[in-house]
């Protein structure tokens, strides 16, 4: 974060001590001229605190985000200076801010982490499904060839094709029984081919 943490907006000071003055000012008497409007004020308390919030996000594990985290929470700071009272510690109050934001930081983090993991875990499991079907279709045509050319023409017409064992009879001419008797023999052995 740059030494200057910057506000949108004007900064409208005439009526205000230059910020060399301000940093003088207690975080009390800070807040008591932030909620006046006074951004020169604001700009001395940030100045005053970033730097440990940096590290107090930097020791919660926010490596990267820390930068934002802490300027989250003085806008923050700013909006919410009219709930500032006095008889509390001004650190007691920038900190629980500090950790509402670090929270929320977190829980977009983990949300993002879970969609991102979600695809990638999703993408991951696609991929293996195609391997495996890809993978048990050699495998199934491997076993297929191996099978002798009677065995293997009605396990093709049965499994692959959807005829029924009437229409396989007809076609090659043979029993009905020959055909279920042959499908059977013809899935042990498929069955075998898988099993070694």
């Amino acid at each position: 974060m740059s030494q200057a943490f910057l506000l949108t907006g004007g900064h409208n000071t005439a009526n205000y001590a230059p910020m060399d003055e301000s940093s003088d000012f207690s975080d009390f008497e800070l807040m008591a001229r932030i909620k006046e409007g006074d951004q020169t004020a604001f700009l001395a308390l940030v100045r005053r605190h970033q730097d440990a919030l940096v590290n107090f996000f930097h020791r919660l594990g926010a490596y990267t985000d820390a930068e934002d985290i802490v300027q989250e929470t003085f806008l923050r700071v700013f909006r919410y200076r009219d709930k500032y009272r006095p008889d509390a510690k001004f650190t007691t109050f920038l900190y629980t801010i500090a950790r509402h934001a670090w929270a929320d930081g977190l829980r977009k983090m983990k949300k993002q982490e879970t969609v991102s993991e979600r695809v990638t875990s999703e993408a991951a499991i696609e991929d293996r499904l195609e391997t495996h079907r890809a993978q048990a279709q050699m495998d199934a045509r491997t076993a297929l060839d191996t099978l002798p050319e009677k065995l293997r023409i009605v396990l093709v017409m049965s499994f692959y094709q959807g005829l029924r064992y009437e229409e396989i009879a007809e076609i090659l001419e043979v029993p009905v029984g020959t055909v279920k008797s042959r499908v059977f023999l013809a899935m042990g052995r498929m069955r075998e081919a898988f099993d070694v």
